[in-house]
């Protein structure tokens, strides 16, 4: 009688098992140091061995040689157990028996002893199939089983089975086998049965089956009638329907060459199979070449064909067109053939600078210009009323001006301008005494033309301005991290409130940050002072946030600077055109520009604003801080009144503040 070859050579020891030496190993030490479980799972890929184990378990359990790892094989139980017709081997399928009528009339096959051996075993095959109500009556037999049962459950999907189960019974994993081991074990079947064969077809038969040797048999059965015992590579994908890794081989030089015309005809011929297939199969064969270390592909020109061939299979997993997406992965890898790496590229630029000398590159940063005069230049007060000459102002009608400078040059209408300043300044001064004076009314002649009325206005400058007031050249400003750190602090005090952030940047201006002092110049007055002040607390917190907690401000009073670029400095004359007549200049009052000062002015806005919340201020005001509190109604107020509940004095002694 014929049998398959799956069930002709099926393991009749834990020797002979395939690819599962840890599960065999622990059953096999369970057996020779008489440590045995009432419970055992099995779970794993479908022919893996599962069921083998189970029946080669419980034939070494019930060998007349006692529970031993190695059965002899000759006894009477080990003889039933092979021919699977003992009467205390009890081999149950769950799919076809998975009601609780059925475990019912198990657990009653329990409360017996076994007919002649030494225990009874049942074996559950495909245990998760079972119902619900089936495991809740099969847990508590599971968990307190008689001493002479054992229970061996196997099953493909041990997610399925509940937590309960799985706590009761000794949980073996068998894991897929690999394809070396599959191959090697065909080899030695075929040589058994005098079959002749071809490695590279074994090796397509022992991938096919993908790790289960069950199905590895059953495709070797199909290939040996097939190929008229004599398996080869032609037969086997033939008959698997694969194309032959000759074919890959061709493909990957035509794309390597990028021949598009073998190409074309490549993908006519791959009309008779799946797309899908052929895009395994690719994949497969590059990694056989990336493990081989041939050197034919480069690892990096291997990435790029897998990703192609990972983007085609996501689209034909859309249900796109299975020729169009295999053709466009074969003309997208020849694409990729031209994108040049980085090392590459590095490398060619490196042959072309080869003997190229590069000269120096310099690199320069560009400078302020610091000779271009300033458009505003600032001149304190102070330097102000130092050149300006002492101008006593009287009554509208008549003035008195002493060591006043003054043109007596009349004859400037022919002359040019520079001369004219020339005379001016040469000119004798006469000091004007009680005089009125009186605009002068000029007639052009008609021998002149009135471009004459240009001249009439000009500035006579004085000595002394000339020689003090002097613009200094501008310096580049410095930039410190605490001045980026004071803009923050700006910008923040901008976010809050656009008002208070610009009155502060109007008014404040940085100075230095040292030893946790932030020291600032103030110019607010009138409502900027106002403001600033009522927003303190604000801006105190800002500055605490940004420089520190420790941080103390320290504010410096100043005056606010007037603009003097339209300043009196200068006085203006209006010659006399006419002949005969002196020309008398009109003085133009010189009047310091007077900044209010006061003791406020000189205090600080921490000063005004602490000494504002101070009870002891005589200026505090009408503020609520400032009034002087009643002792008879101070135990009633609300901080005293939770301070008292909180530290539960025995006594109270209020003290008046000398």
């Amino acid at each position: 009688m014929s049998l398959a070859l799956a069930r002709k050579y099926r393991p009749a020891t834990f020797d002979d098992l395939i690819g599962q030496e840890a599960v065999s190993q622990t059953l096999s030490l369970a057996l020779d140091g008489n440590r045995l479980s009432h419970a055992y799972l099995f779970s794993g890929l479908r022919g893996s061995g599962k069921t083998s184990t189970a029946r080669i378990f419980a034939k070494a359990l019930l060998c007349e040689q006692g529970a031993t790892s190695h059965p002899c094989g000759v006894c009477t139980h080990c003889k039933m157990a092979t021919d699977n017709s003992h009467m205390d081997i009890i081999e149950m399928d769950a799919a076809s028996n998975r009601g609780i009528d059925d475990i019912k009339d198990l657990i009653e096959h329990t409360k017996y002893k076994p007919s002649s051996a030494r225990y009874k075993i049942f074996i559950i095959d495909e245990v998760h199939m079972l119902t619900n109500q089936a495991f809740n009556a099969l847990l508590k037999t599971l968990e307190e089983p008689p001493d002479f049962v054992k229970f061996i459950l196997a099953t493909t999907d041990p997610l399925k089975l509940p937590a309960t189960i799985l706590s009761r019974t000794q949980h073996f994993r068998f894991k897929k086998i690999p394809q070396n081991l599959v191959l090697k074990h065909l080899e030695h079947i075929l040589g058994l049965e005098n079959i002749g064969y071809e490695v590279e077809a074994l090796d397509i038969i022992a991938r096919s089956g993908a790790g289960s040797l069950r199905d590895s048999l059953t495709l070797t059965d199909q290939a040996i009638v097939y190929s008229k015992n004599f398996v080869d590579v032609a037969t086997v994908t033939g008959m698997l329907g694969i194309i032959e890794p000759s074919h890959l081989e061709a493909l990957l030089n035509d794309i390597m060459a990028k021949d598009t015309g073998k190409l074309l005809s490549f993908i006519n011929m791959a009309r008779d199979y799946e797309a899908e297939m052929i895009l395994d199969e690719l994949t497969l064969y590059l990694k056989d070449l990336l493990l081989s270390n041939q050197g034919k592909l480069s690892p990096m020109i291997i990435e790029r064909f897998f990703r192609v061939i990972a983007e085609s299979k996501a689209l034909l997993a859309l249900g796109s067109d299975g020729e169009f997406v295999l053709s466009l992965a074969l003309f997208k890898m020849m694409e990729s053939l031209q994108i040049k790496d980085i090392d590459t590229m590095i490398r060619g630029l490196e042959n072309e600078l080869k003997g190229v000398e590069v000269s120096e590159i310099m690199v320069t940063s560009p400078t302020p210009d610091v000779s271009a005069p300033a458009e505003v230049i600032t001149i304190t007060q102070d330097e102000i009323d130092a050149t300006l000459p002492k101008v006593k102002v009287q009554k509208p009608v008549e003035t008195q001006e002493e060591n006043t400078p003054v043109s007596t040059n009349a004859n400037t209408e022919t002359s040019p301008t520079s001369e004219a300043e020339t005379s001016t300044v040469n000119s004798p001064v006469k000091p004007i005494e009680n005089k009125v004076i009186q605009p002068i009314e000029t007639k052009p002649s008609e021998e002149e033309p009135t471009p004459i009325v240009s001249e009439v206005t000009q500035e006579i400058t004085v000595e002394p301005i000339k020689e003090e007031v002097v613009a200094p050249a501008p310096v580049a400003p410095k930039v410190t991290p605490h001045q980026k750190t004071f803009d923050a602090l700006v910008k923040k005090i901008y976010d809050r409130d656009y008002d208070l952030g610009s009155c502060f940047e109007h008014n404040i201006a940085f100075e230095s940050f040292e030893d946790n002092k932030l020291t600032w110049g103030s110019q607010a007055d009138g409502d900027d002072k106002k403001m600033l002040i009522k927003y303190w607390g604000l801006i105190n917190m800002f500055v605490k946030d940004l420089f520190g907690f420790e941080t103390k401000i320290v504010n410096v009073a100043k005056k606010k600077v007037v603009n003097t670029s339209t300043s009196s400095a200068t006085i203006t004359s209006t010659p006399s055109i006419s002949s005969g007549t002196e020309a008398v200049a009109e003085p133009v009052e010189a009047e310091p520009v007077e900044v209010p000062h006061s003791d406020a002015d000189s205090s600080s806005t921490i000063e005004e604003l602490e000494m504002k919340s101070s009870c002891i201020s005589p200026e505090a005001g009408d503020t609520e801080a400032a009034k002087e509190k009643d002792p008879s109604t101070l135990l009633q107020e609300p901080m005293i009144k939770e301070a008292i509940a909180l530290f539960d004095p025995k006594k109270v002694r209020i003290k008046r503040n000398s």
